[in-house]
């Protein structure tokens, strides 16, 4: 019975919850940008670089292999570095996402740690300090 009481207690951790809060808000946020990257910016920029589709692109390293029926007796083997493309730049979009969240919440949280300056004395010049002085001095006598 310790070691379920021990689990529920450590599963019901404030940082346990947030982190599985993160891992589902991350995940869902990795479909959005994967979702930007294949449906909006790769086919912008295999548009400016001349209908090029990057899931399409591949190198052959060897061809299928058919028979007199047209059936395929050998697949082929290709090398598809275009999905390598889109992946990469997956990745560097949501990196730089992450960082500019990161950067907010860091900024965020240092405004809130900075204790507000303390308003500095008032300079007194030097003359009334004298006045001061010469005050304190006839109220002791």
């Amino acid at each position: 019975m310790g070691l379920i009481k021990e689990f529920k207690e450590f599963a019901l951790k404030g940082n346990v919850m947030d982190m599985a809060v993160g891992v589902v808000i991350g995940g869902a946020f990795g479909k959005i940008v994967s979702s930007l990257v294949a449906d909006i910016i790769m086919p912008i920029i295999g548009a400016l670089l001349g209908n090029v589709d990057f899931t399409k692109l591949a190198v052959t390293l060897r061809s299928e292999v058919v028979d007199a029926a047209g059936e395929v007796v050998k697949p082929g083997v290709y090398l598809t570095y275009g999905n390598f493309i889109q992946a990469a730049v997956d990745f560097l979009i949501i990196a730089l996402c992450i960082f500019f969240v990161l950067k907010g919440i860091n900024k965020m949280s240092k405004k809130k740690e900075e204790p507000a300056p303390e308003p500095a004395e008032p300079v007194v010049p030097e003359d009334i300090q004298l006045l001061r002085e010469i005050r304190d001095e006839l109220k002791k006598k």
